[in-house]
């Protein structure tokens, strides 16, 4: 899969890196160095509707059977990552808050995603999410 979308500004995943420069180059088939990169790139997946990139990076122990981000009426304001976590050799957490505006109103993500590494690429395997009040 190519992604052809261009950016003006920085990349949506907070990087200050031009979108080409970052989350691009995941989406095209590049792996990612860590887990927070695959992270970051699966955020403006979720902002960009790249559905294919976000089931291909999703770990087949816990992928969804049904994803529709193209009905997704989310509009994504922002990321801040919190943590990245080298829990051990093929294993990571990174804890972040993901802002997102729907149905008029605002909201936040707060998240500790789990990855794993196979094969030199890696996966998002899950998430503990903190409630929101």
């Amino acid at each position: 899969m190519t992604v052809e979308k261009t950016y003006r500004g920085p990349c949506p995943c907070g990087s200050l890196l031009s979108y080409a420069l970052c989350c691009q180059k995941l989406h095209n088939g590049e792996p990612a160095a860590d887990a927070e990169a695959l992270m970051r790139s699966r955020y403006t997946a979720f902002g960009l509707k790249l559905q294919d990139y976000l089931l291909a990076t999703w770990h087949a122990s816990t992928l969804p059977t049904d994803l529709d981000v193209e009905a997704s009426a989310r509009r994504w304001l922002g990321l801040k990552v919190m943590r990245h976590e080298v829990t051990g050799p093929d294993t990571a957490d990174v804890e972040f808050t993901a802002r997102y505006k729907a149905k008029g109103r605002a909201w936040e993500i707060h998240e500790t995603s789990h990855f794993v590494r196979e094969d030199g690429r890696w996966f998002y395997v899950d998430g503990d999410f903190e409630k929101q009040p």
